[in-house]
């Protein structure tokens, strides 16, 4: 291994001055992904391992890269971490403490890989992550819905269209009318995990590397299903980004549909329910009013949701193959 003196930066050779404070103040994401820590050291971890089930690093320095990086990760997971805007991202930053800790043989880790393929691992691993949270919180609103409507087959209540009165319904069924665009939300998310068990670390920069690496080990080790197969397309995909904010606005489409219904409902013109007051506020100048403000809420914050779909879709409508540092706003507007 060629010796990075100083722990310089790889292009360093290349471009002789430093950056200026405002480019690096501009170019710096370490506030928004420092939280993929855990994700980039497991990610880490996995690929040495293959450099030593491939031969490309010794069993000492596998070890010597594992200890840094545990040790990394405690101390972040502890709070005595110095992120340093300097060093750009997470990963940078997580290599620079790990030259503090076990000196020139860190830059081992870096070996038959990019940033460009470890962040999109990091990234969908969190992703998942974040899928597999919100299926299990929409499966808890399923369940809730359906008790619920179990003890209200009997409770009867105006059906609505246009919002005058149609039809007597039971609110069992109204209920359960929710329970099915919940149930779609699931199901939304379920297919996303597609594209994201396909595993993106050993595509490199853009066109692989010529070490002798096994993407199928790093694929089982880091919970993939298969590699992904077209490293330029790995490179600049981001349709799984898309398809969770899709997801993420569609249920939150319906969220803000069911919001609307109960603020209508407690409305001193429907007077159908009686929001506990465990969820409304008070008026200042006004005390008998009761406000739905966390309805509210919800529902304005559907808003802000759609938003980032469409900022992320505008991000990637111009973009030619493969990498742009366009796409380095996309943890931002997933987070």
């Amino acid at each position: 291994m060629v010796k990075n003196k100083n722990n310089q930066t790889i292009w360093n050779t290349r471009i002789k001055k430093n950056s200026s404070n405002f480019s690096q103040k501009i170019g710096s994401s370490i506030d928004v992904d420092k939280r993929l820590y855990k994700e980039d050291i497991n990610g880490s971890i996995a690929h040495v391992e293959m450099l030593f089930k491939q031969k490309i690093i010794s069993f000492r320095i596998k070890n010597k890269i594992i200890y840094g990086l545990r040790k990394i990760e405690k101390e972040i997971t502890n709070k005595k971490f110095e992120f340093n805007k300097k060093y750009e991202d997470i990963h940078i930053n997580i290599e620079k403490r790990l030259f503090q800790i076990i000196g020139e043989e860190a830059g081992y880790v870096h070996t038959a890989r990019s940033r460009n393929d470890q962040v999109i691992t990091d990234f969908k691993i969190w992703i998942k992550s974040a899928n597999h949270k919100i299926r299990m919180m929409l499966n808890k609103v399923i369940i809730n819905s359906i008790n619920l409507a179990e003890k209200n087959v009997d409770t009867i209540m105006p059906g609505f269209t246009h919002l005058k009165n149609a039809q007597a319904v039971s609110f069992a069924h109204y209920l359960m009318a929710y329970v099915e665009m919940f149930k779609r939300d699931e199901e939304r998310f379920k297919s996303n995990l597609n594209s994201l068990n396909e595993n993106p670390l050993g595509v490199a920069a853009l066109t692989g590397t010529s070490f002798n690496i096994d993407r199928n080990f790093t694929t089982r080790k880091l919970g993939f299903e298969r590699p992904t197969n077209n490293s330029i397309d790995t490179v600049a995909d981001r349709d799984f980004v898309l398809d969770f904010l899709y997801s993420v606005s569609v249920c939150s489409l319906h969220l803000s549909r069911i919001a609307e219904e109960l603020i209508i409902w407690n409305s001193d013109g429907f007077n159908l329910i009686n929001l506990t007051d465990k969820v409304v506020t008070g008026s200042s100048i006004m005390p008998q009013k009761k406000n739905p403000d966390l309805l509210e809420y919800l529902r304005g914050k559907s808003g802000t949701t759609f938003g980032n779909l469409f900022s992320m879709l505008t991000i990637l409508k111009g973009l030619p193959l493969s990498y742009f540092k366009d796409l380095q706003d996309d943890k931002e507007i997933i987070f």
